[in-house]
């Protein structure tokens, strides 16, 4: 995960999106639950809503509050349904 951080800021390594995404999924495949919220944020970003659903879903299950926080956002602009809401507070507790 951290190899990510240096490729998307360009410390000590060449700034390169595609090889901060990489190591970013690998990070995320690995159980990195930071990882997990970021991808969820760049699918967001890119208006994959599904699959940062998806992402923040399982980064929710690890307990990461952000994601719940996002999820939440997603929730009250009619992004994200109230069964998955619903789904990730239970999951999340």
């Amino acid at each position: 995960y951290q190899l990510s951080c240096l490729y998307q800021l360009g410390q000590g390594v060449e700034r390169d999106d595609k090889k901060s995404l990489y190591h970013t999924e690998q990070a995320a495949i690995g159980g990195h639950v930071k990882a997990r919220y970021n991808l969820g944020c760049i699918e967001n970003e890119r208006g994959n809503i599904e699959r940062s659903i998806k992402h923040h879903m399982i980064a929710v299950k690890l307990g990461h509050d952000d994601s719940l926080q996002g999820l939440k956002n997603g929730f009250k602009m009619g992004m994200v349904s109230k069964d998955v809401f619903a789904t990730a507070l239970r999951a999340h507790q």
